[in-house]
């Protein structure tokens, strides 16, 4: 690869982050005719992204697919708290030790599962995840509070804040940066802003020979292996990369409300990220981004029109028809809202195998295909048209003429 071609690729890349930036942080604009624009959504659609972003470099890249990722997110949410409780309310601290641990926990599980691939890989994550939501309930009771959750009090040490000379009397303080109280617009342009860093290391690891060989890895480490080349520190590294993500992912949940329960180390929550992934476009960089907003917008704005909002919204209908309507609507909203995210999700998978991203480069590639037809009759006219010999028709000059 030549310096232009180099040039060219990261002059893409920086526009690419541009652009993506510019759409994160004007999300109060663009979401409000899709009545998605308040703060507490917003806030989901960043910190989930965090989440997608960092399984996409497990997943996208490499192929191991790992049904545990929600134990690093328990993980970053629970130290995040017990940091807001011991040192400071400032998130700083909180994210770093949520990271931190949320990378050593990845490494330990990683060292083991990795000793295996495929559905054996997927099922050793899956336990580990299962252990740990089962820890959280029981025998980790003193960490995690078991089912009440791990949550602020007045009485905590919050040693940072004590000699720094900050108290607290009448009410639970907010995590704050520096002073600044993050909650609604203020907390979500916080979590988009670390959506937007979090995307940029994507980018990067995305470009960098790391990637390539994480790629490699994916295409085929069998032959990888026969060339004698150990790719176990790789599959390593990437695994703890994808679980330090996790735990950032979780420490914005708590950042953006201060308790930390079991239910967020659930399979669930590690099914969630899988199919946000595989929605929007595994392997891809703006795709797991994509697949999370849609989830949770599914989740947050389906799952609200109850019974009583159809009937408000089909009232115009004459009476015979409007209780069919609303019965038939109701089926794939409010409780049943599941029901829409699964029929999405197959179409999804049968007619676009790589998730929505796949649909935009379809479109994308009608488009210049377009263009490229209508450039040919221009450059190259059929015999006996009107538009002329081709240039190339045209006799070169021989050396003799003119004299």
């Amino acid at each position: 690869m030549n310096a232009s071609t180099l040039s060219r690729s990261s002059a893409s890349d920086w526009i690419l982050l541009a652009l993506f930036s510019a759409a994160v942080l004007t999300m109060p604009i663009w979401l409000a005719p899709f009545g998605a624009n308040y703060p507490d959504l917003m806030q989901k659609f960043a910190i989930f992204g965090v989440f997608a972003i960092g399984f996409n470099i497990l997943f996208g890249l490499t192929g191991y697919l790992s049904f545990g990722h929600a134990a690093f997110l328990g993980v970053g949410s629970y130290t995040a708290v017990w940091s807001f409780k011991l040192l400071s309310m400032n998130v700083l601290p909180a994210i770093l030790f949520s990271v931190v641990l949320s990378g050593l926990f990845a490494c330990l599980i990683g060292f083991i599962s990795l000793r295996r691939s495929g559905i054996y890989f997927s099922i050793l994550t899956l336990a580990f995840a299962q252990m740990s939501y089962k820890l959280a309930y029981s025998v980790l009771t003193p960490i995690t509070n078991g089912e009440s959750g791990l949550q602020l009090s007045l009485g905590d040490a919050r040693v940072l804040d004590a000699a720094m000379g900050i108290e607290v009397t009448r009410s639970l303080p907010t995590p704050n940066l520096f002073g600044l109280e993050l909650r609604d617009e203020t907390a979500f342009y916080f979590c988009a802003v670390v959506l937007i860093l979090a995307f940029f290391i994507a980018l990067r690891i995305f470009r960098s020979p790391f990637g390539m060989m994480l790629r490699a890895i994916k295409s085929n480490q069998t032959r990888m292996a026969y060339t004698g080349f150990d790719t176990r520190p790789y599959l390593i590294w990437a695994f703890v990369i994808s679980g330090m993500f996790a735990g950032l992912a979780g420490s914005l949940m708590a950042v953006t409300d201060p308790l930390a329960g079991a239910e967020r180390m659930q399979w669930t929550a590690s099914g969630e990220v899988v199919l946000m992934t595989i929605l929007g476009g595994a392997g891809t960089l703006i795709g797991p981004v994509i697949g999370a907003a849609l989830i949770k917008y599914f989740e947050n704005i389906l799952s609200a029109f109850n019974a009583g909002a159809l009937n408000r919204a089909f009232e115009a209908l004459p009476d015979g028809i409007q209780p069919f309507v609303v019965d038939t609507v109701g089926l794939f909203v409010g409780d049943g809202w599941h029901l829409t995210l699964g029929l999405v999700f197959m179409l999804v998978v049968i007619f676009l195998p790589g998730g929505i991203m796949e649909g935009v480069r379809r479109i994308g590639g009608l488009f210049r295909r377009d263009d490229k037809e209508a450039t040919v009759p221009a450059r190259s006219s059929a015999p006996g048209s009107d538009a002329g010999p081709p240039p190339t028709a045209v006799p070169a000059a021989s050396p003799g003429a003119g004299r």
